[in-house]
């Protein structure tokens, strides 16, 4: 089911995360990017066709911009017990795949989800050195069967701005992507069908 973005709040603190790699299984959190000049969180999953749409911009925003001095982290906070193709060794094989050149984790237990206030895959959070969210909201106007070319424009747009000593426009527009499948009686109250 496609839904929007939550659009939380601009100026909003990042939230404390702890998750394993899917990779290593080492822990990453929020201190682990402590030295970047900003942090880009993407809630993901792989099976999601709005997600599979844009991996390989993913890849490319990762390539073009973790050399700059952002630190990107993908979350994804599936069920996998109704989702098993979301499971952290499917995870780490389209983040080989794709050759992610940052960390993919899985949040079990959908804290960071919930801490995050996300809704949908693939939905962005920005946050400045300060970690205080800049941008939230979609990659690009393209979307699964709209024929527009997936550019990462907007998100490109507002990495570009932090980089450069400013802040993004706050006109933002949502994300859209398949809902986060949460598992059940876990579904948070900002989250509504």
């Amino acid at each position: 089911m496609a839904v929007s973005s939550t659009m939380l709040a601009l100026g909003t603190k990042a939230p404390e995360f702890s998750l394993p790699e899917v990779s290593s299984g080492q822990a990453i959190t929020l201190s682990t990017f402590a030295s970047q000049k900003a942090l880009l969180v993407i809630f993901i999953c792989q099976h999601c066709p709005y997600v599979k749409h844009v991996e390989k911009e993913l890849a490319r925003i990762g390539s073009d911009f973790v050399p700059r001095g952002v630190g990107i982290v993908a979350i994804s906070s599936n069920d996998v017990g109704n989702y098993p193709e979301d499971s952290p060794e499917h995870l780490k094989k389209m983040a080989l795949d794709l050759k992610f050149n940052f960390p993919v984790c899985f949040d079990e237990t959908q804290e960071a989800a919930k801490a995050f206030r996300a809704a949908c895959t693939p939905e962005f959070y920005l946050f400045n050195e300060d970690r205080k969210l800049v941008y939230r909201g979609q990659l690009d106007d393209s979307r699964p069967k709209n024929n527009l070319p997936v550019t990462g424009e907007d998100l490109r747009t507002a990495l570009e701005a932090l980089l450069s000593g400013g802040g993004p426009s706050e006109e933002q527009k949502p994300g859209i992507g398949c809902n986060i499948k949460w598992k059940p009686g876990n579904e948070p109250e900002y989250f509504s069908r």
